[in-house]
Order: C-alpha cells, then sequence, then structure tokens
C-alpha cells in the first residue's frame, strides 16, 4: 500500500530557484499529500511567492519559518517534521528541480526499517543561467553543460537491483545527499530528527543516519531513479564544518540514537 507523504522543501532567499521547484512539484505525475517549505530565515521575498503559488497549488503548500540566526537548516527541518501530517517525509532543497516521477519513484521503494538516497544530475553554471532565462527542459544523458549525467538516467528496472546497506553506515554516508532523501516520520522521531548543535554547513545528513542506523533503520540508494537536478550555486561556508565533524565522531562513537536537542527539546526516551 503506497503511503501517505509530506514533501519538505528546505529554502533560503533563492526566489527565483524557489518558483522553479514548486513547478516542477506541480508536474508530478503522483502529487505529495501536502507540501512543507522549511524556510531557514528567508526575507519577505520568499513569503510573497510562497502566497501566489498558494492561490492554485494542487495540494497544501504551508510555510514554516523562523528568524535569521545563521545557518540552521537542522531546525527548521525539525520544525517541519513536526508539522508533517503524513507517514512519509520525502526531503529535498529549494535549489533542485523534480523528474515527473520523483514522487513516485521515493514511494515505490519505500520500504519498513529503511531510509531511501535518490540521484541527482548536477547543472552547471552556464547551463543554469540558461535555465533562470529562457526555462527548463530536462537534460538527458547526452545533453551538455552537466555532470553526473548517469544519474540522468531513469532505468527503474535495474533500481530493483539497488543495494542495501544494514551493517556499516560507513559505505553509504559518503554519497549522502539530504537534498534527495526520504524516511518514515515515526523513524525520524524515534531519533529526534535532526540535531540542532549542528549549526552552518556539512554532516547533519550524515549524523542523522547514523542515529537511524544505530537505531536499526537503515539506507537504501537508489540509482536510475528518484531523479532531481540541482541548479549551480556557489558551495555554502564551511566556518563550522569542524564543529559539526566532531558531532558526528561522537555519534559515531557512542553509538547514539537519540539526539539531545532535536525535535523535542530534552533527551527522548527510547523503549
Amino acid at each position: 500500500m503506497t503511503p501517505s507523504c509530506s514533501l519538505l522543501i528546505a529554502t533560503y532567499n533563492w526566489t527565483k530557484a524557489l518558483a522553479l521547484v514548486l513547478d516542477s512539484v506541480k508536474l508530478q505525475k503522483v502529487l505529495p499529500n501536502e507540501v512543507l517549505i522549511a524556510d531557514d530565515g528567508s526575507e519577505k521575498a520568499t513569503a510573497d511567492v510562497i502566497q501566489k503559488y498558494q492561490k492554485e497549488f494542487p495540494v497544501p503548500l504551508i510555510h514554516i519559518w523562523h528568524e535569521d540566526l545563521g545557518f540552521r537548516l537542522s531546525e527548521i527541518r525539525n520544525k517541519a517534521i513536526a508539522q508533517a501530517k503524513m507517514d512519509y517525509i520525502i526531503q529535498i532543497d529549494g535549489d533542485v528541480i523534480l523528474h515527473p516521477m520523483f514522487v513516485a519513484d521515493h514511494l515505490k521503494f519505500s520500504e519498513k526499517g529503511f531510509f531511501i538516497i535518490g540521484s541527482r544530475v548536477l547543472l552547471e553554471k552556464s547551463l543554469s543561467l540558461k535555465i533562470f532565462q529562457k526555462g527548463f527542459k530536462r537534460p538527458f544523458y547526452f545533453s551538455s553543460n552537466i555532470k553526473n549525467r548517469l544519474n540522468s538516467l531513469r532505468l527503474t528496472s535495474l533500481s530493483e537491483l539497488t543495494k542495501k546497506y544494514k551493517k556499516n553506515p560507513n559505505k553509504l554516508r559518503s554519497g549522502l545527499r539530504g537534498c534527495n532523501m526520504s524516511f518514515w516520520k515515526k523513524d525520524l522521531v524515534h531519533v529526534n530528527g535532526y540535531n540542532n548543535d549542528m549549526t552552518g554547513w556539512g554532516r547533519e545528513d550524515s549524523e542523522i543516519c547514523v542515529r537511524l542506523f544505530n537505531s536499526g533503520v537503515y539506507g537504501k540508494k537508489i540509482k536510475f531513479a528518484a531523479l532531481q537536478y540541482h541548479l549551480y550555486h556557489k558551495e555554502n561556508s564551511r566556518v563550522d564544518f569542524n564543529v559539526n565533524d566532531d558531532i558526528l565522531q561522537n555519534t559515531i562513537d557512542k553509538k547514539t540514537i537519540s539526539c539531545e536537542n532535536g525535535i523535542f527539546k530534552k533527551k527522548k526516551s527510547i523503549p
């Protein structure tokens, strides 16, 4: 049975990209039951764009915002997870354009006891600029100005051969992409969501996935399905990367399951 689905989109002050993302959501062959925009403190222009789309969006479009106090992706994702009404959460960023079968693929490969990592095509700067000027046309394997071109192929019959990583999260973490993942909400709640102590860019996706592994929830890396196209942008600042790396290593060393500062602010007891 196909689960109910919340699509969570993280964004920050890039309205042109967010509009492209929302347009691609509207074109999904299987729509999510709701869309939650996790806004890490954007200015009013983002709210204006969302309000415009809310008027005619095919499913509920919910804007979740907090004050801009620096990079707090973990915390705003947690706030959106807490508000999600559906059983299954597909998580993307506000700078990716979705293949029309993106949601359908995530739901097709959903499985109790697993989270999913999809595939993405990287769009180079020149192509991204052209998309903003002339609109999006889905690139294919032989298209120019793309990277990870193998990820442009949707071959779901081959996707069935996806390996399940049951024992060693280190084999999976190297390919983690928080912009293209999906989870059972109950699994995220069980580990208390993302670790809010991880501020600044980096490692928050690896850290939560290690805790999921520690709790007995494992990862599937899906090839040739769940495709998205990542718009070019400058890399985020890595000023707090070492701090986040230390938190990740502590989680690995202590085999932590539930973080103390997550969806809930006090350590959640694990049954």
